[in-house]
């Protein structure tokens, strides 16, 4: 066999929302081809935390087991402005929602592997090293996507194809990152006057590697000891190592004027004794995140972009792989029940995250203002009731099955805020 030259379902791009879609598609009924510009495995910039939507998205996947053989979270330990509290995750029996009450984090290199390994078992045929570099088209839709690379290759034959050569589609799931190379092709805007992030990412050694509580650093601070609008992170891996990141907040009209590899270090020696950090930062990476449906031509007649392809990434907190699994689900009930992509997809995206993504990024875009952080955080740090819903709502614990009064608010406040925006998500 060498690699299809047709498929049923084109994935571009084979991390959590790639797969996801490829995995539950093929579960469908449907011929997939999963393609990714990489050889796995591969690193991907990332905190590696899995919080409870993550977490059960996974659990659909039938994945529990495997995560269980992983380090498990109980919540987020809240560090800052002189006050540290602990927030378990809520859960069903606090808040009502059917979201976990646990969460996990796995280095991508590892989960993005798996996920695929996943989506080959559920039946898509993988394909490494083919980098995508463009389309042919049929009107408006794809008709083919062409690819390049010299050692492309099937996951499950030794047949490969060399130099450039094109899959033929009947639909095409756009899933390749941030940056989206692909999508650009078809017309994919990033708009930057919301909110988006410049993050990094780090892996160090500590001696509380094990530690039941992912931890946060609402108030980050730079060599100089002035308040950059951002945050850190600890996310215990289990295995002797955490993962150390820290990420800062912009728009087009206040941009980021900080060195993000420099603002970990300053980070780590901050809190290196608390944590119990030894060594040097390894494999320190960053890039720019895309947030709260910041793009626009995100679907087709026959194709759709999902997870941050299409921005979706949690302005309050940069997670984005919750978003990419669920994206990767959506999109394939799309395609199994003949709903149809193009504007059905982009309403899809409008109705399962337009109002948070709203005014989540209508809140990060204030928190870009240092001034704001100095005023509002120490008040915030003091009371376990604020801080107890900015976890339900910085940590997209939200969902479509929470009735309480939380909630509400967060669905009322998000239905203000759309009303108001001037380029709403998505558009």
């Amino acid at each position: 066999m060498t690699i299809p030259t047709s498929t049923d379902v084109l994935v571009v791009g084979a991390g959590p929302a790639g797969s996801a879609a490829a995995a539950w598609a093929a579960r469908a009924g449907l011929d997939v081809v999963l393609a990714d510009a990489a050889t796995f495995p591969r690193d991907k910039t990332c905190g590696d935390g899995l919080t409870p939507r993550a977490i059960g998205e996974m659990q659909k996947l039938g994945l529990e087991p495997w995560l269980r053989d992983h380090v498990v979270n109980q919540g987020l330990r809240a560090h800052g402005f002189g006050q540290t509290l602990l927030l378990p995750w809520p859960g069903p029996q606090s808040s009502g929602s059917g979201l976990p009450d646990w969460g996990s984090a796995v280095a991508r290199t590892e989960l993005d592997d798996h996920l695929r390994s996943v989506a080959v078992a559920s039946g898509a045929t993988a394909v490494d090293g083919a980098r995508a570099v463009g389309v042919r088209r049929d009107g408006e839709r794809v008709a083919a996507v062409e690819f390049r690379g010299s050692q492309a290759r099937t996951s499950t034959t030794e047949g490969g194809a060399e130099g450039a050569f094109e899959v033929a589609c009947r639909w095409l799931v756009v899933a390749d990152g941030v940056r989206s190379p692909l999508g650009k092709l078809l017309g994919r805007e990033w708009h930057r006057d919301t909110v988006y992030a410049v993050a990094g990412r780090s892996y160090v050694d500590s001696d509380r590697s094990d530690d039941p509580w992912i931890s946060s650093h609402l108030e980050l601070r730079d060599e100089e000891g002035a308040l950059v609008p951002g945050y850190g992170w600890i996310f215990p891996l289990g295995d002797g190592t955490v993962n150390l990141g820290a990420g800062t907040l912009a728009t087009s009209r206040r941009p980021a004027e900080v060195a993000i590899k420099p603002l970990m270090q300053t980070y780590a020696d901050t809190i290196g004794k608390d944590f119990g950090l030894s060594g040097e930062l390894r494999m320190p990476t960053s890039a720019l995140l895309p947030m709260g449906g910041a793009v626009s031509n995100v679907a087709g007649p026959n194709w759709a972009l999902i997870g941050d392809a299409a921005a979706c990434v949690n302005p309050l907190n940069g997670e984005g792989i919750d978003y990419g699994l669920e994206t990767g689900r959506l999109v394939a009930e799309h395609l199994a029940s003949g709903t149809g992509l193009g504007e059905a997809w982009r309403s899809t995206l409008v109705a399962h995250y337009g109002e948070s993504f709203s005014i989540a990024r209508r809140l990060a875009g204030i928190a870009t203002q240092p001034k704001v952080v100095a005023a509002l955080g120490p008040a915030g740090m003091r009371s376990d009731w604020l801080m107890t819903l900015a976890l339900r709502w910085m940590g997209n614990l939200v969902d479509d099955a929470d009735r309480d009064r939380a909630a509400r608010v967060w669905r009322w406040a998000g239905r203000r805020s759309m009303a108001r925006d001037a380029r709403p998500p998505f558009s």
